[in-house]
């Protein structure tokens, strides 16, 4: 495992987290009448679970498993052995299906829903940048 790499996506990570709370609206209605707004928000969100999944795929490769098959498949494997636990690893299969929706349907994006991992979902990448920083210092 390179542990430079992860500790770049890491960064990466956090620059992208920090972007979203500065630019996300205090209410659905307004991300949804802002359209510069909506494009900063959902692209550092797809960013945050790109490099999330990056991560896990990283980590994944690096065990006698075989390599992932989707994105989703990546945070699996590493609740199975162990290294996330199974809530944080369905959270971020949930991410990769609002990322799938954010790249290849744009145009049907809920704001709402950017709204609500905006304000409430953001943790779910600290964790998981938690547990891979974790394995970076070991």
């Amino acid at each position: 495992m390179d542990r430079l790499i992860l500790a770049e996506k890491l960064e990466s990570l956090r620059r992208c987290i920090a972007r979203i709370e500065e630019r996300r609206a205090d209410t659905a209605a307004a991300l949804a009448a802002d359209v510069d707004r909506q494009d900063i928000v959902t692209l550092n969100l797809t960013r945050a679970i790109q490099l999330c999944v990056d991560m896990a795929a990283h980590v994944v490769t690096d065990t006698p498993q075989t390599a992932p098959r989707s994105m989703s498949e990546a945070f699996e494997r590493l609740a199975e052995q162990g290294v996330i636990d199974q809530d944080i690893a369905s959270r971020m299969r949930s991410a990769v299906g609002f990322r799938n929706v954010a790249i290849h349907n744009y145009r049907r994006i809920d704001w709402d829903i950017v709204h609500a991992i905006s304000h409430e979902d953001l943790n779910d990448f600290r964790r998981f940048a938690g547990t891979i920083a974790q394995l970076v210092d070991n």
